[in-house]
């Protein structure tokens, strides 16, 4: 581990998005791994969207989700004021948080995407192109806020219903039978990706999975499986691929949903994953030999503005 250049540093947690009470958690969890490492800490939590002065503090590490912590709202505030931040810049932040502009960046890359495309504000189910089971999706949500899996025709005016009640302009996305997988990057190294296995809502990871799943969630770590070495493989490296294409740093998480031909397909990349007792960045990184503190420690140096 390198040493520390910043010693007096904040963890911006809660926040005004829909994910406060996560944020909360995570930010928890973060400032106990800063301080086993040894850094002096300052617990922020914001009720609102505005940076407060923090006078002594020397870096800031960002734990809030959603809405004003991963859309580039307390990036830019941070820029201009010149403080070191953890995790992506304004710019590569709005890009990953927006999930319409992640598919118009990463699309021209090469990388594999799912069918998809954009629902206006004004538009109704019948401009869908997408034939059923699609994904209807909030483009400006996470952790599966306001989405909706659509087995038939008959369920989409209740998941557009759904999605706008989170964002006006929405994505619909073929949905993508298999298994979900995630690759979590700390200071540009891929970790080692997980399967998640969810056993509640019918399979898929959703918000209660997520956060509520009281073990009822597997995780399971695909190199150990002989026949997903060669995929683990290629998903660590389309994960590197999506990072950098998006412009991000210090850290994150890239999701996937694996076909049963075994074809990844490129969901989303988190740029302030979670570090709750579910999460799985912190679980990857144990698996890599970095335990809470390391790997608290290596983003926090990894700050830059």
């Amino acid at each position: 581990m390198k040493n520390r250049q910043f010693q007096h540093v904040a963890v911006l947690m809660g926040g005004t998005s829909s994910e406060h009470e996560i944020s909360l958690r995570s930010g928890t969890t973060i400032a106990r791994g800063l301080q086993q490492a040894g850094y002096n800490v300052r617990s922020v939590v914001l009720a609102e969207d505005r940076l407060p002065e923090l006078p002594g503090i020397e870096a800031v590490f960002i734990a809030l989700h959603g809405r004003f912590g991963e859309d580039g709202g307390i990036q830019q505030l941070l820029e201009e004021r010149g403080l070191p931040f953890t995790g992506a810049d304004s710019r590569s932040s709005r890009l990953a948080f927006d999930k319409l502009l992640t598919r118009a960046t990463l699309a021209p890359a090469g990388l594999p995407l799912a069918a998809g495309q954009a629902l206006g504000a004004t538009e109704s189910a019948a401009a869908i192109r997408l034939p059923c089971p699609l994904v209807v999706k909030p483009p400006r949500e996470g952790s599966s806020v306001g989405i909706t899996i659509v087995k038939d025709p008959t369920g989409l005016e209740d998941a557009i219903a759904e999605g706008r009640r989170h964002d006006r302009e929405l994505l619909i996305e073929e949905f993508v039978p298999g298994r979900e997988w995630t690759v979590g990057i700390v200071d540009d190294e891929a970790l080692p990706p997980i399967e998640i296995q969810a056993a509640m809502d019918g399979g898929w990871y959703s918000w209660n999975a997520k956060y509520f799943s009281q073990g009822t969630t597997q995780y399971i770590f695909a190199e150990d499986n002989p026949d997903d070495v060669a995929l683990s493989l290629q998903c660590r490296r389309l994960a590197l691929e999506v990072f950098r294409t998006l412009g991000a740093r210090g850290f994150g998480r890239v999701d996937f949903r694996i076909d049963p031909t075994g074809k990844p397909f490129v969901l989303e990349l988190n740029t302030i994953p979670g570090f709750t007792e579910f999460s799985l960045l912190p679980m990857a990184a144990a698996r890599a030999g970095m335990p809470l503190p390391a790997l608290c420690q290596r983003i926090m140096e990894t700050a830059a503005c």
